[in-house]
């Protein structure tokens, strides 16, 4: 990165404070990536594990679905799904996670009546009602889940953003501010020695005049 600055103390003492930021935030930036993947690895974890419950509970699921789509009459099943006597409801609300905002979904069912199944049982088969039931089991797993699988993805983009951050200033502001600081200190030396030279030059042009004007004099 090229800065282009005048060499003067105080443009240095400019870059010295921006640089000092770059590097205070260069560190907070890396223990916020830090403490994101932390977060983001267990949260992965936990995705895992739980995907693969309801994956394996939703095998379950389709088969007693198609046990019972096997001994009913497509048109008596359709009709006890119609009209079912639970209601679910999802809350949709958000959490802080390391200034990232991620899903909160709160789940709340409601059951109209003393039952929950809105058929009879008499045209009906038992592997309806174990689907049902199961179903009804997990649903809130499976919420759950979306809650957590989006809950990743953000923490994930939150990730790769924040790297690119860190990467560019490890390896581009920081070393572009350094250099220049270094260039400007030396060419502040160089000035001072040139100064230097130039002031030893002139004292030296004075001491010889006053030995001459003193040899005139005598």
């Amino acid at each position: 990165m090229e800065i282009r600055v005048n060499p003067t103390r105080m443009e240095l003492t400019k870059l010295k404070r921006r640089l000092t930021t770059a590097r205070r935030g260069h560190k907070l930036l890396k223990d916020k990536r830090d403490e994101l993947m932390k977060r983001f690895l267990a949260l992965a974890k936990e995705n895992m594990e739980l995907r693969t419950q309801v994956e394996a509970k939703l095998v379950e699921l389709n088969r007693h679905f198609a046990a019972a789509s096997a001994a009913t009459h497509p048109l008596i099943l359709k009709e006890a799904l119609c009209y079912p006597k639970v209601q679910a409801a999802v809350e949709v609300g958000t959490q802080n996670v390391m200034s990232v905002s991620v899903p909160e979904f709160r789940f709340d069912e409601k059951t109209i009546g003393d039952d929950v199944y809105a058929y009879g049982f008499a045209f009906t088969s038992s592997e309806l009602d174990r689907a049902l039931s199961f179903l009804r089991g997990l649903l809130p797993q499976l919420i759950y889940l979306a809650q957590a699988e989006k809950s990743a993805q953000l923490l994930a983009a939150e990730i790769e953003k924040t790297r690119r951050r860190v990467n560019a200033l490890e390896y581009v502001m920081i070393p572009g501010l350094e250099e220049k600081v270094k260039s400007i200190v030396m060419k502040l030396d160089e000035n001072e020695r040139a100064n230097n030279v130039r002031l030893m030059k002139v004292k030296d042009m004075m001491v010889a005049a006053s030995r001459e004007s003193r040899k005139n004099n005598l």
